[in-house]
Order: structure tokens, then C-alpha cells, then sequence
């Protein structure tokens, strides 16, 4: 029985469920990440025995699958667009969004498929987009394609911008503070196409990174679309 249809116990003798271990847990994510989130430490934000928790949770690994759930509300829009391209288009950006204000989203993403509530309306929502445009298989793998996309764009970026925390250093100043070994080992002559990208390539902020990859996976897909056969 997974944690979606396992009962919640009585929440006597202090009013207790999951939605509200849920929140806690989120807020401890958010201020430091998920080595920050603990049954124990969740427990005590709510004033709780640790040990009551395990009524409503058996695991860490069901605490985050719940906390996974709870933030993909976030990812769904409120309308489905009509068009397929905008309805990925839009889920993609949503998905990044919702990683930017809750970072350690990146490290649970790309495992199994959640199937909580949200999760799973998540998934409706992206083949929902390409129903009826192509047989089942082509849709399944173009949404898996989008989605790794997503994955690795967003896990890049986080991990840009957990290491800007870390060092203290703006992408800016560690490409200064990295300028002169750099420059050294593209004057060796051995990194002739890294040399050119480094001289005359566009240096794009991170949405704009994103989204001109996140078009270039979409035209990809636009190419294998076809009507179903009849």
C-alpha cells in the first residue's frame, strides 16, 4: 500500500496530518535543503514525538514523494493551453520556476514517476498536449525527451547557483578569478573548437539558456509528429 492509499491515523492526541507534516518538511527544504529534512526535525517544527510522525509516514523516501507532490501544484497551470508546443512549452518553464523557489526539487527530479494526485495530473497534462498527434509510443517518448531536457537544464542551473552560495562567487567573478588559467591552457593550442566558443560564442543568462534549448527539443519533436494512422 503506498503512502497515497494508506489512511491517516486519528490526529488525537494533538492535531496532526499530512498536510501539515508536508509544509514543514517543504519550509525545512527551503531554508537548507533536504539534508535539512529529517522525521525528527520535522517533528520537532510541529512540537510533535518523532515517533507519531511515523503513523502518517513510514520513510523519509514517502516524506519526500509527498513533498515532490506538493510543490508539482505549483507546476500546473490553471488552463491548458491549446496548442501542444505552448502546453510543454509552459509545464517546462512552470517546472523551472517552481525549482528556482524550491532548489532541492532538482534532486528529485528525473527518478520514477511520482504518483501522487499532482504528479500524476502533471503527466495527464503533457500527453494530454500531444493526444491524437501521433501514435501512443511517439507521444510517450516525446514527453520523456522534454522532460530529461528539463531535468538537466534545471540541475545545471541549480547547481551554478548552490556553487555561487558556496564560494561567494558570481558566475562573473569565478569566470574572472578562472581567466588566467583558462587562457593558458587555450594559448597550448590543444582546445582549438573550445578556444573559438570561449572567444566568439554569446555568453546567455540561464532563462534565456533554457528556453532557446527547451525550442530546440520542441522543433525536434514537431518533426517526428504525425497524424495516427486510420
Amino acid at each position: 500500500m503506498t503512502v497515497w492509499d494508506r489512511p491517516e491515523p486519528s490526529a488525537r492526541p494533538a492535531p496532526l496530518d499530512r498536510e501539515r507534516i508536508v509544509a514543514a518538511a517543504v519550509a525545512l527544504a527551503d531554508e537548507g535543503g533536504l539534508e535539512a529534512v529529517s522525521l525528527r526535525k520535522v517533528a520537532a517544527r510541529l512540537n510533535a514525538g518523532p515517533m507519531r510522525l511515523y503513523g502518517y509516514i513510514a520513510t523519509k523516501d514517502e516524506l519526500f514523494d509527498l513533498m515532490v507532490d506538493e510543490v508539482q501544484a505549483e507546476i500546473l497551470p490553471e488552463e491548458q493551453p491549446g496548442d501542444w508546443r505552448d502546453a510543454l512549452s509552459a509545464l517546462a518553464h512552470r517546472t523551472r520556476q517552481a525549482a528556482l523557489r524550491h532548489p532541492w526539487l532538482a534532486d528529485l527530479l528525473g527518478g520514477r514517476p511520482t504518483l501522487g494526485p499532482n504528479g500524476l495530473a502533471v503527466t495527464e497534462a503533457k500527453l494530454a498536449a500531444l493526444d491524437g498527434l501521433a501514435d501512443v509510443d511517439t507521444v510517450m517518448r516525446a514527453v520523456e525527451t522534454v522532460s530529461a531536457y528539463c531535468t538537466g537544464a534545471i540541475r545545471r542551473e541549480i547547481a551554478n547557483l548552490r556553487a555561487e552560495r558556496a564560494t561567494g562567487l558570481s558566475k562573473r567573478d569565478w569566470q574572472r578569478a578562472s581567466g588566467p588559467h583558462v587562457t593558458r591552457m587555450l594559448a597550448t593550442g590543444r582546445f582549438p573548437a573550445l578556444a573559438k566558443a570561449v572567444h566568439d560564442g554569446t555568453d546567455l543568462d540561464a532563462e534565456t539558456s533554457f528556453t532557446t534549448g527547451l525550442d530546440w527539443v520542441l522543433d525536434a519533436v514537431a518533426a517526428k509528429l504525425a497524424p495516427p494512422l486510420t
